[in-house]
């Protein structure tokens, strides 16, 4: 027995539950899923009674229908619910968190707030079947976390350009209103910021040398780009709770470092433990004299992957002093023959690639370049 949409429901008739196949070939088909569907299906795979295989296959239908609106509530909700909510009305104080899509050089949660069953397996599934950038699976991972740690309100940044997860700003756009819309439906006061990642974020590319930058900015004495972006963020934050305060105040006075010092050591970890130093460093000059026009976010992030930053399997190890430092950022005039970046690595064979990863990532001309805003726009109240 079928729906008026000729696919299987949930339960038939006959009390026989449905093959994956038949949810599959409906959404394959362009037939929207049922509330019920979503949920059989997604506990069906975390009991094991659903293949890898099927369900690679429907969220590659998923990628290539995408979810309607009633779909995606279903799909974010029972996400939500395959683990533990958080109930955090016992706190007193208002709660707020903000999320990042993430960039290259993106160290704006470890300066501003640091630190689901389901998310996990399925987010792993997406990433070896090439269905990673669906922007409903992609609402719907970062949302079912964020709703079920229980905050009465969330910042979204949401990064777009050649370092991002989105390149083009009319899909981060789509993005962040899909995000904004799935909070506020479920009673998360929620908005997003469209932040730009065409070049990297501050000038600190790696792990090590992200978490020197964010002690530096922490201490005051950040990145201009950085510092705007983490304000932008903090101030929108305080503005959905009521606080009438003003984060750069506490950049300069010194207290946000003393926060993040107290919250490393609540987590018994050693604020003033040594970071990891690179074992070898090489340098990729200015091909030519003028002023620094570009400089490629995507390019720069492959190259410190290569330096050991990053993982190319889940299992690989990664390197925490690797990375890249931008010794000049769109906007500076350099002289031929000038540093541009400094590359860091403990293996010196590395260096090959992680050159060969820059590509064409810089160009300089006579012209300076107008250097447009780091804030693009905000969504949602």
């Amino acid at each position: 027995m079928t729906e008026a949409g000729g696919h299987v429901p949930p339960v038939a008739s006959d009390g026989q539950v449905p093959a994956a196949v038949d949810l599959i070939r409906a959404k394959r088909d362009g037939v929207p899923l049922s509330a019920h569907e979503i949920d059989w299906v997604i506990g069906a795979y975390l009991r094991g009674e659903v293949a890898e295989e099927q369900m690679s296959a429907l969220l590659m239908a998923i990628y290539f229908r995408g979810l309607d609106p009633a779909e995606l509530r279903a799909w974010t909700g029972v996400m939500i619910d395959s683990g533990e909510r958080l109930d955090l009305s016992g706190v007193g104080l208002p709660t707020v968190d903000k999320h990042s899509t993430g960039g290259v050089g993106d160290k704006v949660s470890l300066i501003l707030a640091p630190l689901a069953p389901a998310d996990r397996r399925l987010y792993a599934l997406r990433d070896v079947t090439g269905t990673v950038e669906s922007i409903p699976l992609i609402s719907s991972s970062i949302m079912s976390k964020k709703i079920a740690e229980g905050t009465g309100a969330l910042v979204l940044d949401v990064k777009v350009g050649s370092g991002a997860f989105m390149r083009r700003e009319d899909d981060a756009r789509l993005l962040a209103q899909t995000m904004v819309a799935l909070g506020t439906e479920s009673g998360v006061r929620t908005t997003a910021l469209l932040t730009r990642m065409d070049t990297p974020l501050g000038r600190a590319v790696g792990n090590a040398i992200e978490v020197e930058e964010s002690v530096a900015t922490l201490a005051g004495y950040g990145p201009s780009d950085l510092v705007e972006v983490v304000l932008a963020l903090a101030r929108e934050m305080l503005r959905l709770v009521g606080i009438d305060a003003d984060p750069q105040a506490a950049l300069a006075d010194g207290r946000a470092l003393a926060r993040y010092r107290e919250m490393i050591t609540a987590q018994g970890g050693d604020p003033d433990a040594p970071l990891a130093v690179a074992r070898h460093i090489r340098t990729a000059p200015a091909p030519a004299e003028g002023w620094l026009r570009r400089l490629d976010a995507r390019a720069v992030g492959n190259a410190a992957w290569r330096l050991g930053a990053g993982r190319a399997r889940k299992e690989d190890p990664v390197t925490a002093a690797a990375g890249v430092l931008c010794l000049a950022k769109p906007g500076d005039w350099v002289r031929e023959g000038e540093p541009l970046l400094e590359l860091r690595a403990d293996d010196e064979s590395r260096f090959e690639a992680g050159l060969a990863a820059l590509g064409d990532a810089f160009e300089i001309g006579q012209d300076r370049p107008a250097l447009p805003a780091p804030v693009i726009d905000r969504i949602g109240g």
